[in-house]
């Protein structure tokens, strides 16, 4: 038996109408904190700015067909996403999360459940990260479906991290371990029939769920700031390779990175290797990581070393330094060559 509410559901989110919806969204996240002094049912956010703290502000839409695929992920893993790498950028600048604005561009097919299961994911990784929903905004679109985040952090002064404060000399870190993401990616276009699928095997699983639900740093970036251990820091978005070229390049050096020091994840390895792939190729130039690549000053092991114990078992790897000469270089069975280019959005 269909009940008025489940009718009312399955409808396209449309007839339902925006005030609607945007109560069915505002149920699903987190309320609103007290540095938001205006939320949602006005014009505008009014936030009173944190006492002694800077303001950080990110914003990232995902696009369908460009940053996710239906087929592959949930409508909840892709809310999860949205929010997901909007805050691994404020941890790569050392930020805490606080408010979140989340605007949807819904095409005719999205219903009001649909738009429930969204906020559902993004939701969790709100609460995850300690964010509040400020306000945001809803349209339609005759295009594809489109999740657009904007958030703000907080910093204290002389404690955020940027890409651009380098030296030669300085070593070169990266969190976790690189490739599983798009491992994962790489199993799902080959083997999935449905957006729940995942492989048998655990670790190849367990890069299917790294690429759905890619998890912030967001201790490491908050830690390496407020300790002043690391002096630049990116995330791995669009892969290792990208990451080490922007950050060697803002700070006006060259880098150098030792292949047989990188952290590929295993299962990953095995992935690519079974298909004929290159495994480190594969890894370092594509994205979705979403792990930390930072850099600290030659003498800096101590407060990196108080940093590690504050994890509590994340892996930080040493795999480089920056160099005075400006080339991009990647070490392999000894011999220096080019570093790949990373992924590219154009």
């Amino acid at each position: 038996m269909t009940t008025p509410g489940s009718q009312q559901s399955a409808a396209p989110a449309a007839v339902a109408g925006e005030r609607a919806i945007i109560g069915r969204i505002s149920e699903r996240l987190p309320r609103p904190s007290p540095p938001l002094i205006v939320g949602l049912g006005d014009d505008g956010a009014v936030v009173k700015p944190e006492r002694g703290a800077l303001q950080v502000l990110t914003t990232d839409a995902l696009v369908e067909g460009v940053h996710f695929d239906r087929r592959y992920s949930s409508l909840e893993d892709i809310g999860y996403r949205a929010m997901a790498v909007n805050v691994s950028d404020l941890a790569a600048m050392g930020a805490a999360p606080r408010l979140a604005l989340w605007s949807l561009m819904l095409p005719e097919w999205v219903t009001a459940a649909d738009v429930d299961r969204l906020a559902d994911g993004a939701g969790q990784m709100a609460r995850e990260a300690g964010l509040a929903l400020a306000g945001g905004n809803l349209t339609r679109t005759p295009g594809p479906l489109v999740v657009d985040v904007t958030l703000l952090g907080a910093v204290r002064p002389r404690k955020f991290l940027t890409r651009s404060g380098g030296r030669p000399g300085d070593h070169v870190y990266v969190s976790g371990s690189v490739g599983a993401a798009a491992a994962g990616l790489s199993w799902l276009r080959s083997r999935a029939t449905a957006a729940g699928a995942e492989p048998d095997d655990e670790g190849l699983a367990s890069c299917v769920r790294r690429y759905r639900r890619p998890v912030p740093r967001t201790r490491l970036g908050a830690l390496l700031g407020r300790t002043k251990a690391a002096r630049a820091c990116m995330d791995l978005s669009d892969g290792l390779a990208d990451a080490a070229r922007q950050v060697a390049a803002a700070s006006g050096t060259g880098i150098v990175i030792d292949a047989a020091r990188l952290p590929l994840d295993p299962a990953a390895a095995v992935w690519f290797a079974e298909r004929g792939m290159d495994a480190l190729d594969a890894s370092v130039g594509a994205g979705d990581d979403y792990e930390l690549l930072f850099v600290i000053p030659p003498k800096g092991s101590r407060r990196l070393e108080g940093v590690r114990r504050l994890l509590r078992g994340l892996p930080l790897t040493r795999i480089g330094e920056l160099t005075r000469a400006t080339d991009m270089v990647l070490i392999r069975d000894g011999r220096p060559g080019l570093l790949p280019s990373g992924f590219s959005h154009f």
